[in-house]
């Protein structure tokens, strides 16, 4: 059972990415999927989250309109972070992480949780944006 991220790379400053997320030994059926982020010196941050069955999304401030979260639903073994706009800032090694939720907040729904809420983790992908 593992995540694995891909995608990461060196780009300039307005460019775009794609990350991906790909799980192997489970499927993401019925997990909220995120993105974390860290960069050198700082703490991880979360930066995007999707959720099961629905799929509404949610974004931090500092990449909403920006970034884009999806998932591949046909065979539930993909999740995406599309990077559009990129700043020198979004220099990060970029994570994903698989939550299967809680009864109080919804089975499968993106929720404030602690690392060791998330039940798998991806090894990390490294974005580079240069000015």
């Amino acid at each position: 059972v593992q995540l694995q991220a891909s995608g990461g790379g060196l780009v300039h400053n307005g460019g775009s990415l794609r990350l991906s997320c790909a799980a192997s030994g489970f499927t993401l059926e019925y997990y909220a999927m995120s993105w974390f982020r860290q960069a050198p010196g700082k703490e991880r941050e979360r930066v995007a989250c999707i959720n099961s069955g629905d799929s509404n999304t949610y974004y931090s401030d500092p990449v909403k309109g920006r970034f884009t979260i999806s998932r591949d639903d046909a065979e539930n073994t993909t999740v995406y972070l599309r990077l559009n706009s990129l700043k020198v800032e979004d220099t990060a090694v970029y994570y994903c992480a698989a939550d299967l939720g809680s009864a109080p907040t919804g089975w499968g729904m993106c929720r404030i949780a602690t690392d060791g809420d998330f039940a798998v983790w991806g090894q990390g992908t490294l974005v580079t944006v240069s000015s």
